[in-house]
C-alpha cells in the first residue's frame, strides 16, 4: 500500500463506522489491563502527532509512571507540507518537535521523567531505514515490554515501514505487539477485510483522558490549519474517528 491508498479516499466519516459489526465486536481492554504499572510500553511514532494520534489517551494514563514509558519520534515531520512556501520543510523540521513537546505537556506528563528518543530519520523515507529500526528496537526491547505503533497495513509508507520493523523485533525480543491504525479510518470501509478484525481491541478511554488526547491533538498547529487554500493535513472526519472514547489495537 501507498499514500494513493490515502489520496484516492474522499474519507469515511466515523457516522459509517458506528454501523460496523466488525468494529462492534472489538473486545473492550482497560489501559491498566493492557499494560499495569510495571509493564513498560515503547511507543514508536512514525511522525511527530502519530504518539497522540495512536494513542494520546493510554498515555495520559502515564502521568506518574513516565519511568515506564519510552518514546521514539522517527521522523521530525519536515515532509507534511510539500510544496508549501509557509511549511517549508526547514520551519516544519523545528516546529513539529515543538508541537508534540507541547501535546505531551497537554498529557500532563512530566517530560523530564521521559525517555524520549528522537531518531532524526527523513519523512517519507522509512521504509529505507526499516534495518535501521530493527536493530535499534532490538537493542532496547525486553521480553515484558509493550510494543505498540502504527499498523503495518496502514497505506502511508512510513507507518507500514515502523510498523513491519516493530512485529519483527516483536518478535524477536518476545515483546508484545500492538499495531493501530490511523490512516486507514480515512481510507478504509467499515467492514473492510483489508483490516486484521480477529485481532482488534478497543481501549477504554475515561472522560478525562480523553478530553486530554483532545488538547494534546489541538497542539499540532501545523497539521490543523488550512495551508495556502489546501486543507488541513488532518482531516475532521479522520480526528472525529480518532477522538472517541476509546483507541483500537490490533494485538
Amino acid at each position: 500500500m501507498t499514500e494513493n491508498l490515502i489520496q484516492a479516499s474522499t474519507g469515511t466519516p466515523w457516522a459509517d463506522w458506528q454501523q460496523s459489526a466488525h468494529l462492534s465486536r472489538a473486545t473492550w481492554l482497560d489501559p491498566r489491563q493492557l499494560c499495569p504499572p510495571g509493564r513498560r510500553l515503547v511507543l514508536v511514532a512514525p511522525h511527530p502527532d502519530d504518539e497522540i494520534l495512536m494513542a494520546g489517551g493510554l498515555l495520559a494514563g502515564f502521568r506518574g509512571r513516565e519511568q515506564d514509558l519510552v518514546l521514539i519520534s522517527a521522523t521530525d515531520g519536515e515532509g507534511s507540507h510539500p510544496h508549501s512556501a509557509h511549511w517549508t520543510e526547514h520551519r516544519l523540521r523545528r516546529q513539529r518537535p515543538l508541537e508534540s513537546r507541547h501535546a505531551l505537556q497537554q498529557l500532563d506528563l512530566d517530560l523530564n521523567a521521559l525517555d524520549w528518543r528522537r531518531l532524526n530519520l527523513k519523512d517519507g523515507a522509512l521504509p529505507r531505514d526499516e534495518a535501521f529500526l530493527v536493530n535499534h528496537l532490538n537493542q532496547l526491547l525486553k521480553p515484558d515490554d509493550l510494543l505498540l505503533t502504527t499498523w503495518r497495513g496502514d497505506g502511508h509508507c512510513d507507518h507500514e515501514a515502523v510498523g513491519r520493523a516493530a512485529a519483527q523485533a516483536a518478535l524477536a525480543r518476545k515483546a508484545q505487539l500492538a499495531e493501530v491504525p490511523v490512516w486507514a479510518w480515512h481510507w478504509a470501509t467499515p467492514d473492510d477485510p483489508r483490516l486484521p478484525w480477529p485481532r482488534a481491541h478497543r481501549i477504554q478511554l475515561d472522560e478525562v483522558n480523553l478530553a486530554r488526547k483532545r488538547q494534546a491533538i489541538s497542539a499540532h498547529a501545523s497539521q490543523m490549519e488550512p495551508d495556502e487554500g489546501r486543507p488541513p493535513v488532518l482531516p475532521q472526519h479522520l480526528l472525529e474517528c480518532l477522538l472517541q472514547p476509546f483507541e483500537l489495537v490490533f494485538l
